[in-house]
C-alpha cells in the first residue's frame, strides 16, 4: 500500500496544475469589473469646437492616477493637463489645453476598479472633422502580460493556502487532536502558512506593475510599493501578512506542546486555541472581503460578513477533506485515524455545505441579478459549473458517509481478531516452546500445527535470543545478542519495524477503509478543480455589471447612430476537416467611428444554423498601421454571437478578418474588406 500513496498523491498534485495551467493559459487580461457606461464627448462623435474637459463615467468607483486619464492629438501628444478629479459620483474628468486644432483626438484610460481589478480602454473622437492619427488604440491591456499571470498564479495559491491552512488546523483541532502529532498533517498545515505568506508577499511586490505599467522591472520599484500601501489592496495585503504572523504562533502550540498536555489542561488550551484560531482565520478571510466583490456593488455592509463566512466554509470543508485524505494514507500504525474522528468530520463537512449554499445563494443574487445572467455573462456560465461540481462533491461526500458507517460498524470486529492474534503470539512466546493442534491460548484452540515463540505473523526469529521459558536468556547462550546491549536494541526495532508493518497490512486490508480511501481521493480531485474555478471567478466581471455595462453601452451607440446603416459581410470558410464548410455572417451596426453592435452568424451549406467552438473576429486598417483590433463575441444561441461596443477608431477601407475553428485542430481565418465610418 505504501507504494500506491506516492502515485495518487502525485496525480492529485498534477490534476491541481493542470487545471490551474489551464485557467492560467485561457485567462487573459483580469475582467473588466469597473465599466465605461457613457463619456463626454461620446465615442466616435465629431464636434463644431473643442470642448474644456473630456470626461469618463464608470459603472463604480474607480482609482486613478496622473496618467490614468490622457487625451492625445492626431500627432500623438498630450493636451491634457494632468491628473484627473472625480467630478461626481463615478464620473472623472480631466481638463484640456484651450485653442486645440481641428481633428481626431485619442483617449486613453487606465484606471482601477473597486475590487481592485485594473481596467483600460481608448477611444476617438473628433473636433471640427476626422483627420489622421498616428496614435494606434490597440494593445489596450489592463493586468495582462508576464506580470498579470503572476498575479494571477499568486491568486490560485493564496487561495490553495488559506484553506489548507484554515481547512487542516480546524481538523486537527475539532476532530482529530491526536493528529496533532502526526507529522503528515504538520507538514500539510504549515505548507499552507507557507503558500500563504509567499503568495501574499508576491501579490504585494506585484501589484504596482499589475495595476500600472505590466513592466517586470517596476516589480521592486520602492515608489511604487509605496503607493500601493496606500490602497485599499495594499492595506488588506499587510493585513494578511500581520495575521499571518499570529497564524505562526498558533500553529506552533497546536503542533508543539498540544499534544503534551494533560486532558484537563488541553480541554483549556482548546477552547483557547478554538477561540483564537477562529478569530485569525475569520481575519484572514476579511481580508479578501475588504478588498474585492464583496466591497462593491449592492449591500456591501450585509456582502462582507457573509463574504467570511462563506470563505470559511470553504476551508472548513475542502481543507478539512484535504487533511482527512492524508490522514487516511499517512497516518502512523502508533496513531491511526480512528472512526470518531472521520463522523465529526463528516458533521463539520454537512454544516459546511449548508453554510455555503445559504451565502452562496445570496452572492449569486447580488452578482447576478437576474436568471438570464446565469447563460448570458460569463460570470453565470462559471458559477453553473462551480455549482454542478459542488453538486457532484456532494454526491461524492454521501457515498463516503457510507464507507464510514461501514468501517465504523467493523472495527470491534476487527480490533476482538487482532487481539486474539497478539493473545496467541504472546503465549507462544512465553512458553518458549510449541503450542500444538489442540492446545488452548486464552480460550481460542489453536489449530493447524504450531505456534513458535517470536516466529508467529511474520516477527523476526532468526536472530531472537532464546529463553528458558521465563522470558529471560538462557544460560550458557551463545547468542551475541545475549553479550550485546547494541544488538539487542537492534534487534528489538527491527521487532517493533515487523510488528508495525504487520499491523498496517492488517489496517490497510479493511475493503471498509479502502472504500472510504478512494472516495475521499475521488473528492480531493473535485475540490481541487472547484477551488480553481472559485478562483476563476473572483477574478471575472460580476454578471450584474456585465449586464449594466452593456446595456450603457449598447444606449450610447444607438444614440450616436446618426443615419449611417448596418454593415453585412457573408463570408464562406472550409476548415478542412469534417463538417468544416459553411458561412460566416458578420453584421455591424452602425459600421461607423466609436461604438458597434456586431453580431455573427454561422450556418452550413444548406443555411441551417450551428455551432462551432470558437470564432473570433480582427479588425485592421492596413492604410494607416492600426490593428489588428481583436473582438472575442459571446456565444448567444445556435450559431449566433454577438459583442457590443466594438470600437472603430478611424474611418477607412478596413479588413474584417474572423478566424473559425470547428474541432481541435481544424481552423481556418477569412477576411473580407469594407468602408467603415
Amino acid at each position: 500500500m505504501t507504494q500506491t500513496i506516492a502515485p495518487r498523491v502525485r496525480t492529485l498534485v498534477l490534476l491541481f496544475l493542470a487545471v490551474t495551467g489551464a485557467l492560467l493559459a485561457g485567462a487573459g487580461p483580469a475582467s473588466a469589473h469597473a465599466a465605461l457606461t457613457g463619456s463626454d464627448p461620446q465615442q466616435g462623435v465629431v464636434v463644431d469646437k473643442a470642448p474644456t474637459q473630456v470626461s469618463l463615467t464608470f459603472s463604480e468607483q474607480v482609482s486613478t492616477a496622473d496618467d490614468s486619464l490622457r487625451v492625445l492629438d492626431p500627432k500623438g501628444k498630450r493636451v491634457d493637463n494632468g491628473k484627473p478629479s472625480n467630478v461626481s459620483g463615478t464620473t472623472y474628468a480631466v481638463r484640456l489645453h484651450s485653442g486645440l486644432p481641428d481633428g481626431t483626438y485619442t483617449v486613453s484610460w487606465h484606471v482601477v476598479s473597486a475590487d481592485s481589478h485594473p481596467v483600460a480602454g481608448a477611444f476617438t473622437f473628433s473636433v471640427g472633422a476626422p483627420s489622421k492619427t498616428s496614435v494606434s488604440v490597440s494593445g489596450q491591456e489592463a493586468g495582462g502580460g508576464v506580470v498579470g499571470r503572476l498575479y494571477g498564479l499568486g491568486r490560485y495559491v493564496s487561495y490553495a493556502g488559506f484553506t489548507v491552512l484554515v481547512g487542516g488546523a480546524a481538523f486537527v483541532l475539532a476532530c482529530w487532536p491526536r493528529g496533532s502529532g502526526v507529522r503528515a498533517v504538520q507538514r500539510l498545515v504549515v505548507s499552507g502558512w507557507l503558500a500563504l505568506t509567499a503568495a501574499t508577499l508576491a501579490q504585494l511586490l506585484l501589484r504596482g506593475s499589475y495595476t500600472g505599467s505590466g513592466k517586470i522591472g517596476d516589480i521592486f520599484d520602492l515608489t511604487l510599493l509605496g503607493q500601493v500601501l496606500q490602497t485599499k489592496t495594499g492595506a488588506a495585503l499587510v493585513s494578511r501578512l500581520l495575521l499571518l504572523a499570529a497564524a505562526a504562533l498558533f500553529i506552533a502550540v497546536l503542533f508543539g506542546t498540544y499534544d503534551k498536555r494533560e486532558d484537563e489542561e488541553k480541554r483549556d488550551l482548546t477552547f483557547g486555541l478554538a477561540v483564537g484560531g477562529t478569530v485569525v482565520a475569520a481575519g484572514l478571510a476579511a481580508s479578501w472581503a475588504m478588498s474585492e466583490h464583496a466591497s462593491t456593488g449592492l449591500q456591501t455592509g450585509i456582502a462582507m460578513p457573509v463574504d467570511v463566512v462563506h470563505l470559511l466554509a470553504v476551508a472548513a470543508w475542502l481543507g478539512g477533506l484535504t487533511a482527512l485524505l492524508v490522514a487516511l494514507y499517512r497516518a502512523p500504525v502508533d496513531t491511526p485515524l480512528d472512526t470518531a474522528a472521520v463522523r465529526r468530520f463528516s458533521r463539520v463537512a454537512f454544516g459546511s455545505v449548508a453554510t455555503l449554499v445559504a451565502t452562496g445563494a445570496y452572492q449569486s443574487w447580488r452578482q447576478l441579478g437576474s436568471w438570464s445572467a446565469f447563460t448570458d455573462t460569463r460570470y453565470g456560465q462559471l458559477l453553473l459549473v462551480k455549482i454542478g461540481l459542488v453538486v457532484v462533491l456532494v454526491g461524492i461526500a454521501f457515498v463516503s458517509r457510507r464507507w464510514t458507517a461501514r468501517w465504523a460498524d467493523a472495527v470491534p470486529v476487527a480490533e476482538r481478531g487482532r487481539e486474539k492474534e497478539r493473545e496467541r503470539e504472546h503465549v507462544g512466546a512465553v512458553a518458549g516452546g510449541e503450542a500444538t493442534d489442540g492446545d488452548v491460548v486464552d480460550g481460542d484452540a489453536v489449530a493447524g500445527g504450531s505456534v513458535s515463540g517470536g516466529a508467529a505473523a511474520g516477527d523476526v526469529a532468526a536472530d531472537e535470543p532464546r529463553t528458558d521459558g521465563s522470558g529471560a536468556d538462557a544460560p550458557g547462550s551463545d547468542d551475541p545478542a545475549a553479550q550485546d546491549p547494541e544488538r539487542a536494541a537492534q534487534l528489538a526495532r527491527q521487532r517493533a519495524a515487523v510488528d508495525a508493518a504487520r499491523q498496517k497490512r492488517l489496517r490497510d486490508a479493511d475493503p471498509n477503509r479502502t472504500g472510504l480511501r478512494r472516495s475521499v481521493l475521488a473528492e480531493a480531485g473535485i475540490a481541487v478543480v472547484l477551488l480553481a474555478v472559485t478562483t476563476v471567478l473572483t477574478q471575472t466581471e460580476p454578471g450584474r455589471t456585465e449586464t449594466e455595462a452593456k446595456a450603457a453601452t449598447s444606449s450610447a451607440a444607438s444614440s450616436s447612430t446618426g443615419s449611417s446603416s448596418a454593415l453585412t459581410l457573408n463570408i464562406p470558410f472550409d476548415t478542412g476537416g469534417g463538417d468544416g464548410k459553411g458561412v460566416v455572417t458578420v453584421d455591424l451596426d452602425p459600421a461607423r467611428v466609436g461604438g458597434n453592435e456586431m453580431h455573427l452568424y454561422v450556418e452550413r451549406p444548406n443555411g441551417r444554423a450551428f455551432d462551432i467552438p470558437e470564432v473570433k473576429v480582427a479588425f485592421t486598417l492596413t492604410a494607416k498601421d492600426i490593428g489588428p483590433l481583436p473582438v472575442v463575441p459571446d456565444h448567444i444561441t445556435t450559431g449566433h454571437w454577438s459583442a457590443n461596443g466594438v470600437q472603430i477608431p478611424m474611418a477607412g477601407d478596413w479588413e474584417v478578418a474572423v478566424t473559425v475553428r470547428t474541432s481541435d485542430i481544424d481552423q481556418v481565418t477569412v477576411s473580407k474588406n469594407a468602408q467603415i465610418g
